[in-house]
């Protein structure tokens, strides 16, 4: 059973800076691929970036590129998201996620993930 806990939310000002940290353990991950999402008060959720494990093949979300980075650390089995210059509509319960046998194409894809953290919220206010 893969098991992942979310860490890192806060309140930062439009303009600032996060990072958020996923922390993976369960079965090995090397024929995964894994994501953050992010849901906002009256909207559907919606992907913001995705790794794939063993490859490092990186996916983002229009909006998000040239201001956040996803990575990982294969030894301690942590996903993270730096968040750079962050602005109000980027407010949201951040999720990660993971899934089995993604291929590259699909992994901005929602329904192709399995196991989903508890979330932690990112606030961006003056």
């Amino acid at each position: 059973q893969v098991q992942l806990v979310e860490s890192g939310g806060g309140l930062v000002q439009p303009g600032g800076s996060l990072r958020i940290s996923c922390e993976t353990s369960g079965p090995t991950y090397n024929n995964y691929a894994m994501g953050w999402f992010r849901q906002a008060p009256g909207k559907d959720r919606e992907f913001v970036a995705a790794i794939r494990w063993s490859t490092g093949n990186l996916q983002y979300k229009d909006s998000v590129k040239g201001r956040f980075t996803i990575s990982r650390d294969k030894d301690k089995n942590k996903m993270y998201l730096q968040m750079n210059n962050l602005n109000t509509e980027d407010t949201a319960g951040y999720y990660c996620a993971a899934g089995c046998r993604i291929i590259i194409s699909a992994m901005s894809s929602i329904n192709k993930y399995d196991y989903w953290g508890q979330g932690t919220q990112v606030t961006v206010s003056s």
